[in-house]
């Protein structure tokens, strides 16, 4: 994933750019970075590495060499940006977040001629915020050049550029799969995925982008140039996992959903007579917690915390790279009360389960630490895709999902054919499932919301709400 954050104003922001962004630390763990640009003296970047030092402790010393009136920065789990680039369209920073499925594609076809090259990064990969400016590059002007982008790439791209003039351009993605959402503030307006981002700098909600909505954002307001489009498929994980508690996206709050999305799945449970007799309701830390309380408050059971983590030395369990280092780092952070645990029977909400690498140990955890029972529930249905569009869940095959893996060990490749079968808890199939993830993680029990009940809890459309992980449809 990632996020972005950005502003213009009638007075310096190098300090609403650093905690801007710093605030969408959450989205993302590898690269983040900064660019401010000033009448006088232009442009001034920074990209750092934040794989072992948080952005804010990373970029604190460059402040001091940062000054403007307006700016962008980026946190990115993908390729080192922003970018400045210099075309025939003037000198611009550009930052993106998305994904490009088709990269081999659009270099074959457009960029294959002698006189054009990418500089590629160690792992060999063109980056894709410098393949999204040579795109836009490839029209007149910054407009037609983004809207060229947005059609020509298969996968998504949300974008912020800022041009030489210190404006900003905001596009939401194609089909409007992340957020954009512009804030006013007494001097000036900025732009930012997240929305808490931008209330804790003294900045209210002024306006949210629709899908491929351009924008152009000044000290003085904001001006529609490309308006929204009619299509939308908002990602369902910025409310089930990844958004921000307090954060708003169309009109819908991260937590309140979260909350709802636990009573909806306690009700049907309760409706269908499967709800377990236990003494405590927990939730995951951290984003299971929420739909943990809802669950509780549903289910009339206790809610409680038999385990916390340790976060001040270690805030990410996902930071190492590597990934046994990763299931030790989440081990050493599972930290119980014992008094919570001891022969009592408990049961989980987690956010989703993805591909179950550190459930077992979280089972095994707890029993060592006395439990009596332990009963896991998902937020979410069972993943049964790779995301195509975002950095989510994406992995070498989705045959690396739980949910996926299971199916082919109970029945081959005859099983893959039968997945909205698998996915529903009221088919014998689907039974079956439950029942073969349950011996291997160690539950008493498992239980997964269903996509109606989660479609519910977050209250659009539901033609509106991507729902590819679960039933593959886009």
């Amino acid at each position: 994933m990632g996020g972005f954050f950005g502003a213009v104003s009638k007075r310096d922001v190098t300090l609403d750019i650093f905690f801007g962004v710093d605030y969408h630390s959450h989205l993302g763990t590898r690269r983040g970075g900064m660019i401010i640009h000033d009448a006088a003296d232009g442009f001034q970047r920074q990209i750092h590495s934040i794989e072992n030092t948080p952005f804010r402790t990373k970029f604190e010393k460059d402040l001091q060499n940062f000054h403007g009136c307006s700016g962008i920065g980026c946190i990115s789990d993908t390729d080192p940006q922003p970018l400045l680039v210099r075309s025939h369209l003037g000198l611009y920073a550009i930052t993106t977040v998305g994904v490009i499925n088709n990269t081999d594609q659009l270099v074959a076809e457009h960029f294959s001629t002698p006189g054009h090259q990418f500089m590629a990064m160690s792992s060999g990969k063109v980056n894709s915020t410098e393949l999204t400016a040579a795109l836009i590059n490839q029209k007149t002007n910054l407009i037609d050049g983004i809207r060229h982008a947005q059609e020509q790439i298969k996968g998504s791209m949300t974008m912020l550029i800022l041009t030489d003039q210190g404006e900003i351009i905001a596009a939401r993605d194609r089909l409007g799969r992340l957020p954009v959402l512009v804030g006013k503030g007494p001097e000036g307006h900025c732009v930012s995925f997240e929305s808490f981002a931008y209330h804790k700098l003294g900045y209210e909600d002024a306006y949210e982008l629709g899908p491929r909505e351009i924008v152009r954002v000044t000290a003085d307001g904001y001006q529609t140039l490309v308006p929204a489009g009619d299509e939308m498929k908002i990602c369902a994980f910025l409310w089930t996992y990844y958004g921000y508690p307090n954060s708003n996206y169309e009109g819908v709050n991260v937590e309140v959903m979260r909350y709802r999305n636990g009573e909806i799945m306690s009700r049907d449970e309760q409706a269908r007579g499967v709800q377990p007799d236990v003494d405590f309701v927990a939730g995951v830390p951290d984003s299971g917690v929420p739909h943990a309380i809802g669950y509780a408050n549903q289910s009339g059971k206790q809610f409680a915390r038999p385990f916390v983590k340790y976060t001040p030395t270690w805030p990410r369990s996902f930071m190492p790279a590597n990934q046994e280092v990763r299931n030790q780092v989440a081990k050493m952070k599972q930290i119980p009360v014992p008094e919570l645990i001891q022969d009592k029977k408990l049961l989980f909400v987690d956010d989703s389960i993805v591909r179950g690498t550190q459930l077992r140990e979280t089972v095994d955890f707890l029993y060592e630490s006395g439990a009596k029972e332990v009963h896991m529930r998902s937020a979410c249905p069972p993943i049964m895709y790779s995301c195509k569009y975002l950095n989510f869940s994406r992995g070498n095959s989705d045959m690396d999902l739980l949910a996926r893996a299971t199916i082919q060990e109970l029945e081959g490749d005859e099983g893959q054919k039968h997945l909205e079968e698998y996915a529903d808890a009221t088919t014998e199939r689907g039974q079956c499932m439950l029942k073969s993830i349950c011996e291997k993680m160690g539950f008493d029990s498992l239980g997964y919301q269903s996509l109606d009940g989660l479609l519910e809890s977050i209250g659009l459309d539901r033609d509106k709400v991507c729902t590819y992980c679960w039933n593959g449809k886009e």
